[in-house]
């Protein structure tokens, strides 16, 4: 198989030249004029961030993508889906008042929000997947499949069962409504470990399905009602509940290759990645911890798999950051983790390559790559 191009450049800046036109000269060089966007629907899938969380894209970064697609003829337009849990995304208008608060509204991205799945994620398509070992039927955003031309913009950071989010979680996962992502999370439902557990109630609170409850001094998960949002891990400060440890998150990383199959099959796309503030943590949480590692730059490539990849093996390569949450699990192992995989080290019971794997299987893009910096 022949390898991939995937284009960055470093977060450093010159008089002459700031981050907004290194990113606009990263993703021309990379090829986004190669689509013909004239009169085309374009969607710029994205992640608007949870308010109180500081880790999200600024939205300077989108406005370069947006002005670069108009300057191409295309109708351009912002969106995510609404969220499974507790938190100010779960519905369309909940959802544009978080984006326009975190600063995505049409003065400074020079473009149009739109929530993809609708007022309450009901809003969505069938999407047939053919080579889906584990979807047969995406359930995605009706606003997303209606685009013409996919892009992604993703901040690529940790996530508490898929081990990252970079392009792939962003497509996959980011573009299924909320039924598509009850059926991406029902194989992953985390589990509590009692002997860790003090009975604070922090996950029952933040359950918005209301499958938590304390018996004792001990949460407990009512697996029958349980979606497997995740939410309830990054909540807990005592790491108290954790993925179940068997073959539930590599299913949840295969259907999610699959639905990102869904959503790019049959039509152009690319994508942007931003290796920076990497938090251990997802954006859907209300917060952020300190940066795992240095900001590392810009990616783009035309293939969301050979992205992906670059960005992960960036991150492995760099030093964690002194007293980051990736520095202190480090330290308690005394630097003796898997295949020094930094994602590994912060969520030992994810498999992140398992995503990448099955992407690969099913026909959206290589792990082989060549690294072009500009």
């Amino acid at each position: 198989m022949m390898k991939s191009k995937v284009y960055f450049t470093s977060m450093r800046a010159k008089p002459n030249m700031n981050l907004l036109q290194k990113l606009e000269k990263l993703v021309k060089t990379a090829g986004i004029e190669q689509i013909d966007f004239k009169d085309k629907f374009t969607a710029i899938k994205i992640h608007f961030g949870e308010p109180g969380n500081l880790a999200f894209l600024r939205p300077n970064y989108s406005k370069v993508i947006a002005d670069v697609i108009k300057g191409l003829g295309g109708k351009v337009f912002l969106t995510d889906c609404n969220t499974l849990y507790v938190g100010r995304r779960k519905n369309a208008l909940e959802h544009l008042d978080a984006a326009y608060e975190n600063g995505y509204n049409p003065l400074t991205t020079g473009c149009q929000v739109i929530i993809a799945d609708g007022l309450k994620g009901t809003d969505e398509a069938y999407v047939p997947v053919p080579c889906g070992e584990y979807v047969k039927e995406a359930k995605i955003g009706r606003a997303i499949m209606d685009a013409d031309i996919i892009i992604s913009l993703t901040h690529f950071k940790g996530h508490e069962l898929t081990g990252f989010g970079g392009a792939l979680k962003n497509i996959g996962m980011g573009s299924g409504s909320r039924s598509g992502k009850m059926e991406m999370h029902s194989d992953g439902k985390p589990v509590v470990q009692s002997e860790t557990c003090v009975g604070c109630g922090s996950c029952a609170k933040i359950c918005a399905q209301s499958a938590i409850s304390l018996i004792g001094k001990t949460a407990n998960i009512d697996k029958a009602i349980c979606v497997g949002c995740g939410r309830c891990i990054g909540t807990c400060n005592f790491n108290a509940i954790i993925p179940a440890w068997d073959e539930s998150n590599d299913i949840l990383n295969k259907k999610m290759a699959e639905y990102s199959y869904a959503v790019l099959n049959g039509r152009p796309h690319f994508h942007i990645s931003l290796v920076i503030d990497v938090s251990p943590f997802c954006d859907c949480h209300a917060e952020n911890d300190v940066p795992i590692i240095p900001d590392i730059g810009m990616f783009a490539s035309l293939d969301p798999v050979a992205l992906d990849m670059a960005c992960a093996d960036m991150v492995n390569q760099t030093p964690a950051n002194s007293g980051s949450y990736l520095g202190e699990q480090l330290k308690a192992t005394a630097g003796n983790c898997s295949d020094h995989d930094h994602f590994h080290a912060i969520h030992p019971e994810t498999n992140w390559i398992t995503c990448l794997d099955h992407a690969e299987k099913i026909g959206l893009g290589t792990k082989l790559y060549e690294l072009i910096e500009i």
